[in-house]
């Protein structure tokens, strides 16, 4: 992708294709963290259910001290005291097994140099959405790769430090950006994704204002002047602020809003809300609500029940909809990708006998070469169920 802007070094990870950052080793990681989450809800179910929150390890992207505030019920000052106990008793009662403790290391080796640990950091961060979680994702990997809490609270740090610099850049440097060639040839490949609604429809008009009240002034969300709207529009990860940016610049945009509503949707027991990234009105009069979900995502249970009421909500509004992946690759290419069609097999025989384990999607890995993006397209082919906390595959019930 360019046309947005080419820095130099680590910050490339900002703007680039991030399906080269989609790795299976980087699930693993998330994985495990899930996993801790999961034994601490046993003794603390509403900190457990905190942390989860804030670090993203269902799927969603991670939330704002002040959203889990509103959800909880607690002052923003207090939630971040919870986060931080929460993770200092897992660091302390975790004792990882030799296989969990090796997809640390290896990802963040010890004798790595901070440069490296800080880009490979911040790569994940961008390919999975993470930014308002950056700090504490980074600390907590590298804490459990054995890493001290000295050099960990530096390399997070750093890693901080990038982001913040970028937003600041952000504000004072890409407000004036147009590069309208290049934003319009990458909505060129967008546009023939969009699922529109039955023709014959009036599409109903933009809200004027955003959908997202709680914590739409958060300090942690960055912010920019986009001309095309008039206004200061916050982002909570440079992957949205790059849509944003694509949308401002494009031709075929008249103009856009931001998180235009909130979307009631059931997942397991719970009613959760849904704010989409932007509804973006077309010079021809149309209106596309785009969803914002990294590549690496696109197949888990709890963003596909969140598409699926994405679309039902933009279509009754005779809107169409379209999934954001931060990647060349949409959620039709990703289904249509190619895989080996023995490992296809192999796969779908052990899902039928029961659900697949992430012991047994790592042998898969190391033994017959399954990839992340494999693995995502075949759950979206044979519509099977990617439950993220658990890193488990199972039939469609």
């Amino acid at each position: 992708m360019t046309g947005v802007v080419e820095p130099d070094g680590v910050e490339a990870a900002f703007v680039d294709d991030i399906e080269g950052d989609v790795a299976f080793g980087l699930e693993e990681v998330n994985a495990v963290l899930a996993g801790l989450v999961t034994v601490h809800a046993q003794r603390r179910r509403r900190d457990a259910e905190i942390l989860a929150a804030r670090l993203g390890v269902t799927g969603e992207p991670p939330q704002t001290l002040a959203a889990i505030g509103a959800r909880f019920d607690l002052a923003r000052d207090r939630v971040r005291q919870l986060h931080t106990r929460t993770v200092g008793q897992i660091l302390r009662e975790t004792h990882l097994g030799g296989a969990e403790r090796a997809v640390f290391a290896e990802r963040y080796p010890l004798d790595a140099r901070d440069s490296a640990l800080v880009g490979r950091l911040l790569a994940e961060t961008y390919a999975t959405d993470a930014d308002l979680a950056a700090n504490e994702l980074a600390f907590l990997k590298l804490r459990l790769a054995g890493h001290t809490a000295e050099d960990a609270k530096r390399v997070a740090g750093y890693v901080m430090q990038r982001i913040m610099g970028w937003q600041k850049k952000t504000n004072r440097r890409l407000a004036a950006l147009h590069d309208e060639p290049a934003a319009t040839a990458a909505l060129d490949v967008l546009w023939p994704r969009v699922d529109w609604p039955e023709p014959g429809r009036q599409p109903a008009p933009l809200p004027s204002a955003s959908a997202r009240v709680v914590d739409a002034d958060d300090d942690q969300r960055g912010r920019f002047y986009l001309d095309k709207v008039g206004r200061d529009v916050g982002f909570d990860s440079a992957l949205r602020a790059r849509l944003l940016l694509t949308l401002n610049a494009g031709e075929q945009v008249r103009t856009f809003q931001e998180e235009p509503m909130a979307i009631s949707y059931r997942f397991g027991e719970q009613t959760h809300l849904h704010h989409p990234g932007v509804a973006a009105e077309l010079v021809d009069g149309r209106v596309v609500l785009i969803d914002v979900q990294p590549l690496g995502h696109v197949g888990f249970e709890i963003n596909r029940v969140k598409a699926a009421a994405a679309r039902e909500h933009a279509h009754a509004n005779a809107w169409g909809v379209l999934i954001w992946t931060g990647s060349r690759t949409g959620v039709a290419e990703l289904r249509d990708r190619t895989v080996d069609a023995e490992l296809e097999q192999q796969l779908t025989e052990l899902v039928a006998a029961g659900p697949v384990r992430q012991a047994v999607l790592r042998e898969l890995h190391h033994e017959a070469g399954l990839e992340l993006l494999d693995l995502a397209a075949l759950t979206l082919r044979h519509g099977w169920r990617w439950d993220r906390m658990t890193f488990t595959i199972s039939a469609a019930a």
